[in-house]
């Protein structure tokens, strides 16, 4: 009965009305995750980010960050249960030179990409896929999602300082591999 009776008031998270923290976070939530997995799961893991943050909410701890990043750890942790996936699709992505996430575009879009792709871009999706875990989850959280490192910090339960230094991996990495690439186009 006591579930009924929470139903029943509108639920808050840290004081702020889960209808204000959905229309705040929801359209970055959705595009960080649909930059990692298809647009249909990334729907169901940004809809089941805020059903868990709901049933959630009073784990949330002001003091130990904003909201934002704990909801982006939200979904980075159901997102982590779709890591198969999201390197398969990454692994498909180099190989063919169509990127598997995108489902818009009109023919003219499709050709520059696939033009495109033939140069730098299954070196890049390559590096991504080779990257460990944590090293993409901090890299794509700050170039897909704009989150700041004490944000990252917080989604994935880190110090800063290791957000900072996975990065730092992760770019220096992704790098290294765009630059070969181009060495080996600029020999042809």
């Amino acid at each position: 009965m006591g579930q009924v009776k929470a139903l029943r008031r509108t639920p808050s998270i840290g004081g702020v009305p889960i209808d204000e923290v959905f229309d705040r976070h929801h359209a970055d939530v959705y595009r960080y995750l649909a930059r990692r997995v298809p647009a249909d799961v990334a729907e169901d893991l940004a809809s089941e980010t805020f059903v868990q943050a709901v049933t959630r909410g009073h784990t949330f701890d002001p003091e130990r960050g904003v909201l934002r990043g704990w909801i982006f750890g939200i979904a980075s942790n159901l997102l982590s249960r779709h890591h198969r996936e999201e390197v398969r699709a990454y692994r498909a992505w180099a190989r063919t030179g169509v990127d598997p996430l995108t489902t818009a575009g009109d023919e003219t879009d499709r050709a520059i990409d696939r033009v495109d792709s033939q140069s730098t871009r299954p070196a890049l999706v390559t590096a991504l896929a080779d990257l460990s875990d944590g090293d993409r989850d901090v890299l794509l959280l700050v170039a897909h999602a704009g989150l700041t490192y004490a944000e990252v910090a917080q989604a994935l339960d880190l110090p800063v300082g290791t957000v900072r230094s996975r990065l730092n991996r992760a770019r220096r990495i992704v790098r290294a591999a765009l630059d070969d690439t181009k060495e080996t186009h600029d020999d042809h």
